[in-house]
């Protein structure tokens, strides 16, 4: 049950205690219904009750079945979940960037582990605070909702898509408003095309993309030596993907 009380987050001690600028695109396709109201939220993240946490590139925001008194908001960077099976296999559940939150626990303990993948910067909120406010709850299921859609998304990917089209997937999230539904296709100036290119800077190492994807680092090498073979993208360096044809591999998502 929501608890109706309004919280005040004006005054009082502070509680408790993928580098891409594009991450966000892979819901380019995302309709917005109404206006949004997120003073609420704007002022209670610019109060003293909101903590800014700095991260460097592999520290740990928080592990699996930690007690969730937290819920936290990337401001910069990028922070991975994933969950740990018994026997050491690990797999990557999401990739968060700019905005996104996690932490959020109906079971009073947290379900994942967060990790920076880069250095990254964290608002550090009070659960308490988020279930005394009607308006930060009216955020936090707004931002649950955007995640459940992605889920859904990489819930297909992993049950149903081949190595090659899991590959093509994750490279064209880092490309705007393309390898989604409804994708834009390329841009057109004029009566002719510019060049459909687009230069994707990896935060990733080939292990943690295939604990994301399901796959062996193995198959991942495979696909993106197959992928270079083929002239589709070129391996600037182990951080640098170059796509040379952002069309094809789009088509090769399987969303086509």
């Amino acid at each position: 049950m929501f608890i109706e009380k309004k919280a005040s987050f004006d005054e009082g001690p502070a509680a408790g205690g993928f580098d891409n600028d594009r991450h966000r695109s892979r819901y380019a396709g995302t309709r917005v219904r109404a206006p949004v109201d997120d003073s609420a939220w704007t002022r209670y993240r610019a109060s003293p009750r909101a903590r800014l946490d700095r991260h460097d590139a592999h520290s740990v925001l928080f592990r699996e079945d930690d007690a969730a008194s937290h819920l936290y908001e990337v401001v910069s960077g990028q922070i991975m979940l994933y969950r740990l099976l018994g026997d050491g296999r690990r797999q990557v559940v999401d990739i968060l960037g700019d905005g996104d939150l996690c932490g959020y626990s109906l079971t009073g303990l947290y379900d994942c582990t967060a990790e920076a993948l880069t250095p990254a910067e964290v608002r550090v909120l009070d659960r308490r605070d988020i279930d005394q406010s009607t308006e930060l709850l009216a955020h936090v299921n707004r931002c649950l909702l955007t995640r459940i859609e992605a889920l859904h998304s990489h819930a297909v990917l992993l049950g149903r898509k081949s190595a090659t089209e899991r590959v093509a997937s994750f490279l064209m999230r880092f490309v705007p408003g393309r390898g989604v539904v409804g994708c834009i296709g390329p841009e057109r100036h004029g009566e002719r095309h510019s060049a459909d290119t687009e230069l994707v800077l990896l935060k990733m190492t080939r292990q943690e993309i295939a604990d994301f994807l399901g796959l062996t680092i193995e198959t991942v090498s495979r696909v993106l030596s197959d992928l270079k073979r083929r002239g589709i993208i070129s391996i600037e360096r182990n951080d640098r993907i170059r796509l040379v044809d952002v069309c094809r591999v789009c088509k090769m998502t399987g969303i086509h």
